[in-house]
């Protein structure tokens, strides 16, 4: 596996809109940098960053711009602008193989998903699933992005599960308030496992499921010997929806050498049939340890977390811990 440097005084950020640009909420936006330069980082972006724009521009532009920022000597570091929902029709238009021979960390959360899980299943290059670039625009920064500061300045700081989340998602609500218990399940009670971290946006991961870009047999394959612990963000899917995603990545061999699987907290819940999304683990993945409802994903707060690192996961007591290892 290779670790790109992390970010350190000095070091230059680059970003780019691969999913949609960020010009609705620019004053958010320059916040969010506002915070980033604070720490001692430059920032360097690409044309289509404040678009306003879903697409954050045609599909061709985003992958070359995206391309740019791992040519370009001058940036270290790589950040998604914003989430969206049209990222993987620009799959096709980034140089994979510019970004094999210049490897850096590429950062993002959600539709991001689509870059992050072929960069490291296929290519071998650890990512971060945390936040996007205009994520940093709270005040004051709550603790979930102090740690991933901390994180991607090098700084491997244990995460321990946190006490309380708030019920609205964070884009409709007016004031940032964890107001509701923290409650991690797990399916076969308390867990100690290590293995090769992956996972994402479970919404996008579903539709990689056999394209060139879907290397996770690959990546379970080459690290049998450490086992696979998988996470998923579940932004939407229904439990039912859930529940067949889970079975197909099963039947396509996503789940071969898996110790466990973390399932966060769904943003949009819904049910067709009366299902749980308890159920649906059970269902799907009745031999594999299961946590869900933990602190992955669209809910606030989340835990930052690595593709291709090893992930020492502790679960017990109704409490976790997550502890990363660049092996």
């Amino acid at each position: 596996m290779i670790y790109p440097e992390f970010l350190h005084k000095g070091s230059t950020i680059g970003i780019s809109a691969p999913s949609a640009g960020v010009g609705r909420k620019l004053e958010d936006f320059d916040r969010s940098l506002s915070l980033l330069k604070k720490k001692g980082w430059q920032i360097k972006e690409t044309a289509s960053v404040r678009l306003n724009d879903v697409r954050g521009g045609d599909a061709k532009t985003r992958g070359e711009e995206l391309t740019s920022l791992f040519k370009d000597n001058e940036v270290d570091f790589v950040m998604v602008a914003a989430g969206g929902d049209f990222l993987n029709e620009m799959l096709e238009y980034v140089n994979w193989n510019v970004l094999k021979k210049n490897p850096k960390w590429l950062m993002g959360a959600s539709d991001p998903t689509g870059l992050l899980f072929p960069y490291t299943t296929l290519y071998d290059v650890a990512t971060i699933y945390g936040a996007n670039a205009g994520s940093f625009d709270i005040e004051p920064l709550p603790k979930y992005l102090k740690n991933n500061l901390e994180i991607i300045s090098g700084n491997l700081i244990i995460q321990k599960s946190f006490s309380r989340y708030m019920k609205t998602p964070g884009f409709l609500a007016e004031k940032i308030e964890f107001d509701t218990p923290v409650r991690w399940k797990s399916t076969q009670g308390d867990i100690h496992v290590n293995g090769r971290c992956i996972g994402g946006c479970i919404d996008v991961l579903k539709d990689l499921i056999g394209t060139k870009f879907d290397g996770a047999k690959k990546f379970v394959k080459k690290y049998q010997d450490d086992g696979t612990i998988w996470y998923f963000d579940n932004f939407s899917q229904s439990a039912e929806v859930f529940y067949r995603t889970l079975v197909q990545m099963k039947y396509a061999g996503w789940f071969d050498y898996t110790k466990a699987v973390i399932v966060g907290r769904v943003l949009f819940e819904s049910s067709e049939t009366g299902m749980s999304y308890e159920d649906a683990v059970k269902l799907a993945l009745p031999d594999i340890p299961v946590l869900y409802q933990a602190d992955v994903g669209h809910t606030i707060p989340s835990m930052t977390m690595i593709n291709g690192a090893l992930l020492d996961l502790s679960f017990e007591g109704k409490k976790a811990e997550l502890n990363y290892s660049l092996k």
